[in-house]
């Protein structure tokens, strides 16, 4: 594994854990030349996740694009960056466990907003800002309204 501060071939393995239900190996490396550390993670390949968007092109699905639209909209909230992975990490088990090798990109916004709505109210809300293209205030407040009946009829 070639260190990523200084490109040297030779590193050591410092710890080794299984991550992902067992599906992903994690492994925090130390270079021998630079002392730096980092972390990789070894997973089985599957066959790809096609995401289709709004106008019909077709993308593989990306993990890391999934979880920087979960971290922008939990950005300065109480959420960790483990909650953050372990959501993306449920969500795409779910897509990929779905027998559909392509999914649209709404099923993808709405389980993250139903992921989010029970995690961190602000959060939700600022995804759904996003997602749902809120063109106005009114739109915003119809949203809060249907939060806060949401929470009370739970």
């Amino acid at each position: 594994m070639h260190c990523p501060f200084c490109g040297n071939d030779e590193t050591k393995v410092l710890e080794s854990r299984q991550v992902e239900e067992g599906t992903a190996v994690r492994r925090r490396r130390e270079c021998d030349h630079c002392s730096r550390r980092f972390t990789t993670f070894e997973k089985y390949e599957d066959m790809p996740l096609v995401v289709v968007k709004k106008d019909g092109r077709r993308e593989e699905f990306s993990r890391g694009k999934l979880k920087a639209g979960i971290l922008r909209a939990c950005e300065k909230r109480p959420v960790s960056v483990e909650q953050i992975e372990n959501m993306a990490y449920e969500i795409e088990k779910n897509l990929r466990n779905g027998h559909d090798r392509e999914v649209p990109s709404k099923s993808i916004g709405e389980a993250v907003m139903n992921n989010l709505v029970h995690l961190d109210e602000v959060a939700y809300i600022r995804f759904a800002s996003v997602y749902r293209e809120f063109k106005d205030v009114q739109r915003f407040l119809q949203e809060l309204h249907e939060l806060v009946e949401k929470k009370g009829n739970n």
